[in-house]
């Protein structure tokens, strides 16, 4: 980059920091599954997927360097463990890399969107493009393969239409029959029962592969959260006659050899928790039925308190990088001469 930019601001900081840290762990991630893919319309997707992490960590790094901020740890080789049997099929490697780039495309839609310095927006657009390019791919690619699983169909609307009662917003009555899901709601719950399914083979995948029993703990929790949510948002779209969607081959291997580092498993679990309450935050927001925002509060507080969990864990073993942020002024205050 060039010179001659006005110093960085926190979000640009932030943002930057916060890209590293992603795109070196799906670097890591990505390192193993490629190493045993065979279809090869597949390993094109997951390859351009670690090109792009590989490109973004390579460029920031030298931007780090040129700016005079200190580079992350992140992720790297050291988190990666070698001449390990296949963990992942190549089926999920793909549903993996297009679920990563819907984080990806929401992550830098922000992160553009708080940044002012051209160089920053610059970067961020290129990313976002790149994201979208991703995300379209492996759609295609899991499209002609015949494994990619769409959300239910319903009739297209002939006419339009108006609420014409407040029952519409209900829904909290147990005694009371529910109205029919409206598409919004549909798409919330179908794009909640795909991720959560995703999260829950990530979690027995890191829990079978874990040496450490806190930790394999953690994972089987996890798991089961996920299949829970799964079963109630499910059970949401039954009672409209809708059929939930299912999940396609997402294999996970029986091996049982450390594949990736704790470090790196945990901070995978923390991003994916983000992800979700932010998509159930969002869900809430568009959901009109009060007893589906009610859901989705709930089921919140519950990935919060994971989440937390997750970071204790992180804190007790020293794992949990630091972000940037202001000094402590009282303790500079106090501080002897």
């Amino acid at each position: 980059m060039s010179e001659g930019y006005n110093t960085l601001t926190s979000t640009e900081i932030a943002s930057l920091w916060t890209t590293y840290m992603n795109e070196s762990m799906v670097k890591t991630m990505l390192t193993h599954m490629l190493i045993d893919i065979e279809d090869k319309e597949i390993k094109a997707g997951v390859q351009q997927s670690y090109e792009m992490a590989k490109n973004n960590v390579d460029f920031l790094a030298d931007f780090f360097q040129e700016q005079k901020y200190a580079k992350p740890m992140g992720f790297t080789d050291e988190d990666l463990y070698t001449n390990v049997p296949k963990l992942y099929s190549d089926t999920f490697s793909l549903i993996y890399v297009n679920h990563m780039s819907k984080v990806a495309m929401l992550g830098y839609s922000g992160f553009l969107a708080m940044c002012v310095r051209e160089d920053v927006r610059q970067f961020f657009t290129k990313c976002l493009q790149q994201a979208a390019n991703l995300y379209n791919s492996t759609v295609e690619t899991a499209l002609s393969k015949g494994f990619y699983v769409q959300a239910p169909y319903i009739e297209v609307p002939e006419e339009i239409d108006y609420v014409d009662t407040k029952k519409y917003l209900s829904g909290l009555n147990p005694f009371a029959e529910k109205r029919p899901l409206n598409a919004i709601e549909i798409s919330h719950l179908y794009l909640n029962i795909q991720t959560n399914s995703i999260g829950s083979k990530l979690c027995l995948s890191f829990g079978q592969t874990s040496q450490n029993k806190e930790v394999q703990e953690y994972m089987i929790r996890g798991s089961e959260i996920s299949k829970k949510h799964v079963e109630i948002f499910g059970k949401t779209l039954a009672e409209s006659d809708l059929i939930a969607p299912g999940s396609p081959d997402v294999c996970v291997s029986d091996s049982t050899s450390q594949t990736y580092s704790d470090k790196l498993m945990m901070f995978q679990m923390s991003l994916l928790s983000a992800a979700g309450t932010g998509n159930y935050s969002t869900a809430a927001a568009a959901s009109q039925r009060a007893d589906l925002a009610v859901n989705y509060e709930r089921l919140s507080v519950e990935i919060a308190e994971f989440a937390k969990t997750g970071a204790d864990i992180m804190i007790k073993n020293n794992w949990l990088e630091q972000p940037p942020g202001l000094k402590d002024r009282k303790k500079l205050v106090k501080k002897e001469v």
